[in-house]
């Protein structure tokens, strides 16, 4: 039994290096905490795939360490090191030959699962990932949706209970308005499992919007930057990662603001929008562009709690502390994040 304040993933200066000199990682050092959406990012060649596969051994570095849980993952055998990771990729992989249900119990059937708890467990992630198990169950791949076949995929990854869920650029294959959907659902989903995440992705606006910690690469595999949105987005370390998050940064920033209710305005007036307490000010701002001249903020059981006009909102994020909370997992993807107690049973 490790600590409870171990990273779930620990890279210790890893390197990955081609036979023709071609260098794709360069002595790569982070941490994943437990319960954690790490998002790796940055252009392509900048090794985010490359380091993915390192972790369950798709590919094996050339040097440094990768730690699971403590252990390092070279001492593991592969085939039960991938066992013990869930693992999504853009498209999705599924058996077309095999149902729905079957997919998604693929690894419990390897390690031996009875066919009433795998099928109980089927049941609960298709419906955790919004799939009918009665509806879509016995379907086949190709009568589903690109979306439909990414959620079956999610599912499928997280049927054992994984300690870590790798996912390798899982919803860009999908149309706009499905893959915001997703998005949507999967934050919903870590809310409720807490399970250990890296993310890989080439679009800044979804790392902001999904990491709890962003890890920002360049080509050849260099870390520019690993820190919270907020930190990245309004004290961004280098020139590189100012770029690359863009111009607008600032106003990403109010996506990951949340609202300060100590410096709400009071009026005693009709308005018309309302947010509840949690929301952040780039809802605020969507709301006040959309019209409103003001916003009201609720506390759960309904009172009103104040107001923002567009001042109040520019003062807010002007004043608002950088780091929101400052610590490893305590970003917007992980804001009331109970963790599911792990099935004795389950591998690892």
């Amino acid at each position: 039994m490790h600590g409870t304040d171990e990273p779930m993933i620990r890279l210790e200066g890893v390197s990955k290096t081609y036979d023709d000199g071609t260098t794709a990682v360069h002595e790569l050092s982070l941490d994943v905490c437990r319960g954690e959406l790490c998002v790796l990012v940055g252009p392509s060649g900048c090794g985010k795939t490359t380091t993915m596969k390192m972790i369950n051994r798709l590919i094996d570095p050339s040097g440094g360490r990768v730690l699971l849980d403590g252990d390092d993952v070279s001492s593991i055998d592969p085939v039960q090191l991938r066992r013990r990771i869930g693992y999504v990729i853009q498209q999705v992989g599924l058996f077309p030959h095999q149902t729905v249900r079957a997919n998604v119990a693929t690894v419990p059937t390897l390690l031996g699962w009875d066919r009433k708890r795998a099928r109980a467990r089927v049941a609960e992630l298709l419906d955790l990932v919004g799939l009918d198990p009665s509806t879509y169950g016995d379907r086949y791949p190709s009568q589903l949706s690109g979306g439909q076949r990414q959620r079956v995929g999610v599912a499928r990854a997280l049927a054992a209970d994984p300690l870590v869920l790798l996912m390798d650029e899982p919803f860009s294959a999908v149309d706009p308005v499905a893959r915001d959907r997703l998005q949507t659902e999967f934050l919903r989903l870590q809310r409720d499992l807490g399970t250990t995440v890296v993310f890989v992705t080439h679009d800044v606006d979804e790392a902001v919007r999904l990491g709890d910690r962003i890890a920002i690469l360049r080509e050849g595999g260099h870390l520019e930057q690993y820190a919270d949105p907020a930190t990245l987005l309004g004290e961004p370390a280098t020139p590189f990662v100012a770029d690359f998050v863009g111009a607008d940064r600032a106003v990403k920033r109010l996506s990951v603001t949340r609202i300060d209710v100590n410096g709400l305005e009071q009026y005693d007036g009709d308005v018309a929008a309302s947010l509840p307490a949690e929301a952040d000010l780039g809802q605020v701002l969507a709301l006040l562009l959309g019209g409103d001249d003001r916003v009201e903020v609720r506390a759960d059981d309904g009172r009103r709690l104040g107001t923002l006009t567009l001042p109040g909102l520019l003062a807010q994020a002007r004043t608002s502390p950088v780091r929101p909370g400052g610590t490893p997992g305590s970003g917007p993807a992980a804001a009331a994040r109970p963790r599911r107690a792990r099935d004795p049973s389950a591998p690892g």
